[in-house]
């Protein structure tokens, strides 16, 4: 295993460690570090006899816990949650999160807000000062398909920077997200007040979420190359 896998690995692990409980209502993120956090979920109800519920952010997170043989619950059934686990594309210092490199962030943020703790597992590549600093990729921004264009045009001329229409790579076109919409990847090109961006950016007709995820995480917890897990507190 490489550092990179070994570093999101030890993160996953802490984290499931940490915080989860028996009898715990728990979201299950999306991405490559949540597939270490669901594979200790899983070790822990074996070992421990620990019963939690699972509630998935995507077709990929559904799936992990149904082949994890995890109990799977949807928002409908448990809609409070005691403590949703995700990764990030980038955290600030501050743990202001850009998410949404897997196209799930609508269904992430719905989960993040239904839980009373939200956590946060990535690799050290994810930990910046400032957001921007090392996620290139922009800001994923769910749309509708028919708004695509307007949208693009009216985040250029208010906040400055490229939005993006991500093409999908196995098919032709755009990527459509599990919720059957198109992302934009905006590509900012200064330091702005997040918090008022990501309101800017909802306003806009067409708009369905962003993956701005602001003041929503409480803690966050980093593997590092050396082996290390560096937690983050706000």
């Amino acid at each position: 295993m490489d550092k990179v896998e070994s570093a999101k690995k030890a993160a996953a692990f802490r984290a499931v460690d940490n915080h989860i409980k028996d009898a715990h209502r728990v979201g299950i993120g999306s991405g490559s570090t949540v597939v270490y956090a669901v594979e200790r979920l899983a070790q822990r109800v074996h070992k421990e006899g620990l019963k939690v519920t699972c509630v998935p952010t995507s077709f990929q997170a559904r799936q992990l816990i149904v082949n994890n043989n995890l109990i799977l619950s949807d928002l409908e059934i448990t809609p409070q949650l005691d403590v949703a686990i995700d990764g990030a594309d980038e955290a600030d210092n501050k743990l202001t999160l850009i998410k949404g490199g897997g196209g799930c962030q609508l269904q992430e943020k719905i989960v993040a807000a239904a839980a009373n703790l939200f956590v946060v597992i990535a690799d050290y590549r994810k930990n910046s000062r400032v957001l921007g600093e090392q996620w290139t990729k922009g800001v994923p921004i769910e749309v509708l398909p028919m708004a695509y264009r307007p949208v693009q045009m009216k985040i250029e001329s208010k906040l400055g920077g490229k939005a993006i229409l991500r093409q999908a790579k196995a098919k032709a076109g755009p990527v459509v997200t599990d919720n059957g919409n198109f992302v934009l990847d905006w590509v900012f090109d200064r330091t702005h007040d997040w918090q008022q961006v990501n309101q800017e950016i909802m306003m806009i007709p067409g708009v369905v979420e962003t993956g701005l995820f602001v003041n929503m995480a409480k803690i966050a917890y980093f593997g590092m190359e050396d082996g290390t897990v560096k937690e983050l507190q706000v």
